[in-house]
């Protein structure tokens, strides 16, 4: 069935469709009230299909490449927001704009049922009475929440009221020491106040931490000075300055977009008890150009996620824009209350959100350094990349004669190493070509939670090449993919003079290019790192296995009959789970049961 007629038979039926080009690369994700009615408002079907003309410039450069399309059907116009945000993530398609902020903020919360009440973190509901919560916070929550334990003189650990006895937090003056003494409710409450305080109020918090550092540094204690420093700086990293200061308690989440040709920020402000108390922003790569509309729908999705939050605040956005009711219904049913998004128009809450504009605009002069903006560029003219690889993941594998076997992903972004975002796998697999499909058959798993990167990059030739392309195209997942090896000689890596010749692989083409090209350069970073992150796992593996060897070996298990072991298993780890009978089917029946007593 051509496009043209499985156009004309779509369902007036809420549901999502995909639009595929001739390749059967996956162009767009959207959702649909009525199928029928959304799709053939993009085309124009006389005298041939083709995109309506009153489309914007994006939408018709993507319609024109629109070669197939297939649909699902799903019960209402909800149920397709949720389906439609779950494949964007899962397959990060080339005209829907991802994004990658998966974090949930930290809340301070303290329990007041409690006789001596202790404020901790969050990142959800706790279910108990009487708490009350304090954030969210974009960063820290944890410097706020050690700099008010060293202020006042609260509980410190929850382990302090077991023990019954005075520890060293009440001989060095941080605790009324409640565990032994008779402390009363009125004289703890004032310390509780005073900590609430500091946490409601970031400039007298700050101002105390301040007279602490200059206190340290008169007194030459100069590590603990510079302790406080960093603390201070992360307290106040993302303060916004604002005069205003709503004379109620209102609470708001603020979310407001700005953007250039290539990129745009989504910058988001809370508001509780009338003063701001944090702010985050996040940049947006955009490839195929802005669309307004679907950066709010997916930037309110991904942020509320489908947790209750916390605290709940009506959200303050500065345009509506489309299927706005379908957001808060969905926000309706994941907060358990009426949620509101409202675009202010005159007032307070419209100089709020006036004021979010103007940072937002700020943040997007802070361009990433020309020199690493230029070379993404470069690598996606040269090898003729879908996207500008903002974000790249670099894979290696490790082991020792089949020993240790471990696979390693790094992460490359904006312009930087982001370490939080390595990821290591212990492997079961014996050879290079299964390993390297172990580890990114398990990467591409974790897509729906982890979006899919701009591009990969491997360790490797043209072979594993070919199995990363199998892997990602049969998961339906279109992505860039290099790689990059040694030039061999008589089937030997060669360097010349120190430097290697490598070779990079794309789908289509080999590239050789001169040592001195930045553009190689580039690449071979990446991999490096890559490489030195699963030798530094593998070594740490290694140091295990031989700790786990030696108590093995003193049980009366030759060295052999270990390597035999793991070669069969893998890991140690996996010897815990495992029965006599398992272990049997590779040592002797009185092997398996000595190796079953000790891991029992």
């Amino acid at each position: 069935m051509n496009l043209k007629e499985t156009i004309k038979q779509l369902p007036d039926s809420a549901g999502v469709y995909q639009y595929f080009d001739i390749n059967g690369h996956l162009l767009y994700i959207g959702k649909a009230k009525s199928l029928s009615k959304r799709v053939r408002s993009y085309f124009s079907f006389e005298p041939i299909l083709k995109a309506k003309q009153n489309l914007s410039l994006r939408i018709k450069k993507m319609i024109d490449q629109t070669a197939s399309l297939n649909y699902i059907v799903v019960n209402s116009e909800h149920d397709a927001l949720i389906l439609e945000n779950s494949l964007i993530k899962q397959l990060n398609p080339k005209y829907n704009i991802l994004l990658r902020d998966d974090k949930t903020y930290p809340y301070i919360y303290v329990d007041n049922s409690l006789d001596f009440p202790r404020f901790e973190i969050t990142r959800k509901v706790i279910k108990s009475s009487n708490i009350k919560y304090y954030g969210p916070y974009s960063t820290g929550a944890k410097d706020i929440l050690d700099s008010v334990y060293e202020i006042c003189k609260l509980v410190q650990k929850k382990s302090c009221l077991k023990s019954k006895k005075l520890c060293l937090y009440y001989q060095i003056d941080k605790c009324l020491g409640p565990c032994e003494l008779d402390v009363s409710p009125a004289a703890y409450k004032k310390e509780l106040d005073s900590a609430t305080e500091l946490i409601l109020n970031k400039k007298t918090l700050i101002k105390k931490l301040q007279e602490r550092m200059y206190f340290y540094a008169e007194e030459l204690r100069f590590e603990e000075a510079g302790e406080l420093k960093n603390r201070i700086e992360t307290i106040g990293r993302t303060e916004i300055k604002s005069e205003i200061d709503f004379a109620s308690d209102e609470n708001y989440d603020i979310f407001v977009l700005q953007n250039t040709t290539n990129r745009a920020v989504v910058l988001r402000i809370f508001m509780r008890n009338g003063k701001i108390i944090s702010s985050s922003h996040d940049y947006i790569q955009l490839n195929e150009g802005y669309d307004e509309d679907e950066i709010y729908q997916r930037v309110l999705m991904e942020f509320y996620k489908d947790e209750k939050p916390p605290i709940i605040a009506p959200i303050l956005v500065a345009h509506k824009f489309l299927h706005v009711e379908v957001i808060e219904e969905h926000l309706t049913k994941v907060f358990g209350q009426k949620a509101q998004i409202k675009v202010p128009l005159r007032g307070d809450k419209k100089h709020l959100v006036d004021l979010a504009i103007i940072n937002a605009k700020e943040l997007l002069k802070k361009e990433i350094t020309e020199n690493n903006t230029k070379i993404l560029y470069d690598m996606k003219e040269l090898f003729s990349l879908q996207r500008v690889p903002n974000r790249v993941e670099i894979f290696d594998n490790s082991h020792m004669s089949g020993v240790a076997t471990v696979g390693a992903m790094a992460v490359y972004e904006n312009g930087k190493f982001d370490k939080k975002s390595y990821r290591t796998y212990h492997l079961r697999a014996k050879d290079e070509y299964s390993q390297m499909r172990e580890t990114l058959t398990r990467r591409v798993e974790s897509f729906s939670k982890n979006s899919p990167p701009d591009l990969w990059v491997l360790d490797g030739g043209s072979t594993l090449l070919k199995l990363a392309i199998e892997i990602v195209e049969s998961n339906g997942i279109y992505l860039d993919i290099i790689a990059i090896s040694k030039e061999k000689i008589d089937a030997k890596a060669h360097r010349a003079k120190g430097k290697a010749n490598d070779i990079l692989y794309t789908k289509d083409d080999i590239y050789r290019l001169k040592n001195s090209d930045v553009r190689l350069q580039w690449v071979q970073n990446l991999r490096d790192e890559a490489h030195r992150c699963a030798i530094t796992f593998h070594k740490k593996t290694k140091l295990k296995l031989d700790k786990e060897s030696k108590l093995l070996t003193l049980k009366g298990i030759s060295q052999a009959k270990i390597v035999k072991l793991l070669k069969f298993f893998g890991t140690f780890e996996i010897l815990k789970e495992l029965s006599i009978e398992d272990i049997s089917s590779v040592l002797n029946q009185k092997d398996a049961e000595i190796i079953k007593n000790i891991y029992n």
